[in-house]
């Protein structure tokens, strides 16, 4: 049988998973080169991304514990964080990096599938003195720039007076190429909603939910409060954002139901398209799903889902989408339980045709936990391990192999060589004697 051409070979190789990859390199020399290439390792992630395949759902739960999860499979495994007992927040998720917080400030990148780490520089974030009583708001969001061919890291820092007219706001951006941060423009015009916010990336765009401040307004926390209080038809109805290829500013038309002070709208990702939740009250409590099909055209939004099931309402906080199912007649949801609630987090399913809702049998699921989309990947990180922390070592079949056999070897020598100076030092003893 003639053997396989190089471009066969690669075929296969990007149908497989990380898993199998990372040991299929340790078979050749070629077949190891060919894996670490950055034109296969784009190759590889592109297919996984069209096909939706080698894709699963992490769960962060009580910020100590990381679960990965294939939400088309009836099973969860525990990934191995970096440092044990850490206190963690994950800032976003992109092709198989993960952009991850500890709660003393410093911030990594991780790739769980190659385990691999990067810490990065502080982005050193500092203000003038603020007044006594002040609010501090960060804001981030983590994407790809598919122009310069980086990962961008972006950090927003607004301090608002809590009674003073003071308002600070810095951004910055870390590029994963120049392994630094760069400041941008600042964003004095937007106050943004909550003390912490994720972004939402969309079509290579971070979307935040602000409202503009008026020029007329004083600058304090209190008094913008105020001003959303009285202002509903301008709370909260504008969605900025940041294109991480220009990294300039801009809004996105939002649909004509949001102008209705009523509605709770949230931005969100589903299937690579910008997402809107929404809850409104006309007779009944109503929650809305959509889609914007064409990115930056406002005529282009559609209601994909519309439902009063009082237990499934996708605009509340408690019932969040997450993904599409392979054929796209599905919506994946996560399901979070109400605070005071016994009830526990789950996935479910919502069939766009019948309208149905199916609960995911996953076993060994948390009782709650924040759910972040992954997709394996082979994206490459500067290996700087931080400190203290132990790697923990997998070694493959042939590797362990030789490595039981060496430690062996060096068992069998070590006690021969102890025999060998104990019956030494007995016939020195003797002989003086």
């Amino acid at each position: 049988m003639a053997p396989l051409s190089h471009d066969m070979i690669l075929d296969i190789f990007r149908c497989l998973s990380v898993k199998d990859l990372s040991r299929f390199k340790c078979v050749s020399k070629f077949w190891c080169s060919w894996i670490e290439d950055q034109n296969f390792i784009k190759h590889h992630l592109s297919y996984s991304l069209k096909t939706n395949t080698n894709r699963s759902l992490i769960l962060h739960h009580s910020r100590y514990q990381i679960f990965s999860v294939n939400y088309d499979s009836p099973k969860t495994k525990q990934l191995e964080q970096l440092e044990q007992n850490k206190n963690i927040q994950i800032l976003g998720s992109c092709n198989g990096l993960l952009a991850v917080e500890e709660q003393n400030g410093r911030i990594f990148l991780w790739n769980p599938s190659t385990r691999k780490c990067q810490v990065l520089p502080s982005p050193k974030i500092v203000f003038s003195p603020p007044p006594a009583f002040y609010s501090c708001s960060t804001y981030s969001g983590f994407g790809y720039d598919p122009v310069s061919d980086d990962y961008k890291l972006v950090l927003i820092v607004q301090l608002l007076g809590t009674y003073e007219e003071y308002l600070r706001s810095e951004a910055k951006v870390y590029s994963l190429r120049s392994n630094s941060w760069r400041r941008i423009k600042d964003y004095f015009c937007f106050y943004f909603i909550s003390e912490r916010q994720l972004g939402v990336v969309a079509n290579n765009v971070l979307h935040l939910l602000a409202y503009k401040i008026p020029e007329s307004s004083k600058r304090s926390s209190v008094d913008l409060d105020v001003f959303a209080y009285k202002n509903p038809e301008s709370s909260y109805k504008h969605l900025v954002g940041f294109d991480l290829r220009s990294e300039e500013l801009s809004l996105v038309e939002l649909p004509d139901f949001c102008l209705d002070g009523e509605a709770n709208v949230d931005v969100k990702a589903l299937g690579g398209y910008l997402c809107l939740t929404a809850t409104h009250m006309d007779m009944f409590v109503s929650g809305d799903l959509w889609i914007m099909k064409e990115y930056g055209v406002k005529e282009s939004w559609v209601k994909l889902i519309s439902t009063t099931q009082l237990d499934f309402l996708p605009g509340s906080p408690f019932v969040v989408p997450l993904a599409f199912s392979k054929n796209g007649n599905k919506v994946l949801f996560h399901k979070k339980s109400c605070k005071g609630n016994m009830d526990r987090d789950s996935l479910v399913w919502y069939d766009l045709g019948s309208e149905r809702v199916e609960k995911v049998g996953i076993e060994g699921l948390p009782r709650a936990y924040d759910v972040y989309l992954y997709v394996e990947s082979l994206v490459p990180l500067n290996d700087n391990v931080p400190r203290n922390y132990s790697r923990p070592i997998v070694l493959e079949p042939r590797e362990k192999r030789m490595a039981a056999l060496e430690a062996r070897e060096k068992r069998i020598s070590t006690s021969k060589s102890r025999f060998v100076n104990n019956i030494r030092r007995k016939m020195y003893f003797y002989g003086r004697r």
